[in-house]
């Protein structure tokens, strides 16, 4: 098995609830990045076709045309747009990560907050489904369960990946680390907001003294990120990157449209801090990444990616991962088996189950 993987991480918008149009960039994408000799290509969370960010700042009253939207525009797991994706991981011999709002054989309204991690011959290799939505993400998807949970053992290593939240989870965390993971994956959103913008609403005088009162700060989700998989990366003894989605105008646009309040809307999507793309490696450390100009070969140092979309580039060596097991191996030396008991439901869970018999008639 090769020790040494280009990652490439692509920080960028999807043509906001069009799965058609988010597919073709998708598909474009992986070819640019593998003919800068990428082996494995990360994409956001949801990145076909949209993230619901109208539930954070919109009251639910004002959102069903876009709850339609957004169902019309996700995609089947084994659709055409996702047939798409896998056959140019094939034909690229690349690996693909890509998030994607999935749809329901079962209910035409049930939605999932879904990845999939895609081999080289274009095979599924991970289904899951986002465990628990958060916070305003319930009014679109329905919880997933454990089926995805796996790490992919790929010739280039081992794989793993979690959603935005779930990268809280220290038990779904945990479940990824005890299938020896050596590069997680975390995907988020452009923004995720939890308070809309507020300005000065109050000015007085007291005493001479000028007093502002302001409203409460909104969650620093970027800060957020960097936490999360810095704990996983350093606990895992594994490489990290941070996958997140671009806003686009397309998407502002759609979102303050119709908004009973366009100004506050606007002015919290225009205010929101970017989330940002980034690797880390074992000890939880930034990791040098790059990168490429368009139709340039020479590399560009970058830190990481928030204001401007690209693709931005790691190179790894997974036999870093092997010096910090003398450390902290928190599934093998520096774990009490005889203590701690964990097991984890696999299964996939479908609301109904059909069987049909044919009885002999005497």
């Amino acid at each position: 098995m090769a020790h040494l993987i280009r990652v490439a991480a692509c920080h960028a918008s999807p043509i906001f609830l069009n799965a058609r149009k988010t597919t073709d960039k998708a598909v474009s994408l992986i070819k640019h990045a593998a003919l800068n000799k990428a082996n494995l290509i990360v994409f956001p969370e949801t990145y076909i076709s949209a993230f619901p960010i109208w539930s954070s700042i919109r009251p639910p009253t004002e959102n069903h045309s876009l709850f339609q939207r957004m169902v019309q525009e996700s995609v089947y797991a084994d659709g055409e747009e996702m047939d798409e994706v896998r056959e140019a991981a094939r034909s690229t011999g690349t690996l693909v990560s890509i998030g994607f709002s999935e749809k329901s054989r079962h209910s035409n309204g049930c939605l999932f907050n879904s990845n999939l991690i895609i081999g080289t011959e274009g095979e599924v290799l991970v289904h899951h489904r986002k465990l628990v939505p958060t916070f305003f993400e319930k009014l679109t998807w329905s919880p997933g369960d454990g089926h995805g949970l796996r790490v992919a053992d790929t010739k280039f290593g081992r794989v793993g990946a979690l959603i935005c939240g779930e990268n809280t989870n220290p038990l779904a965390r945990y479940a990824l680390m005890a299938q020896a993971e050596q590069l997680h994956i975390s995907s988020w959103p452009a923004i995720w907001p939890t308070r809309v913008s507020q300005k000065e609403v109050e000015e007085k005088e007291e005493d001479g003294l000028k007093s502002l009162k302001k409203g409460g700060v909104n969650y620093d989700n970027l800060a957020a990120n960097k936490t999360r998989l810095a704990a996983h990366c350093f606990e895992a003894k594994c490489f990290g990157v941070a996958c997140s989605g671009h806003l686009n105008t397309d998407a502002i646009e759609a979102v303050v449209n119709d908004a009973s309040q366009p100004d506050v809307v606007a002015e919290t999507l225009r205010s929101m801090p970017r989330a940002a793309t980034f690797f880390l490696n074992p000890t939880g450390s930034p990791l040098s990444t790059f990168t490429f100009k368009e139709q340039s070969t020479v590399a560009q140092n970058v830190e990481y990616l928030q204001n401007e979309e690209g693709i931005l580039y790691a190179d790894i060596d997974f036999d870093e991962c092997i010096e910090g097991k003398q450390y902290h191996d928190v599934v093998g030396g520096y774990q009490r088996l005889d203590v701690f008991d964990l097991k984890v439901d696999r299964s996939r869970r479908d609301p109904v189950t059909f069987s049909e018999t044919t009885r002999k008639l005497e």
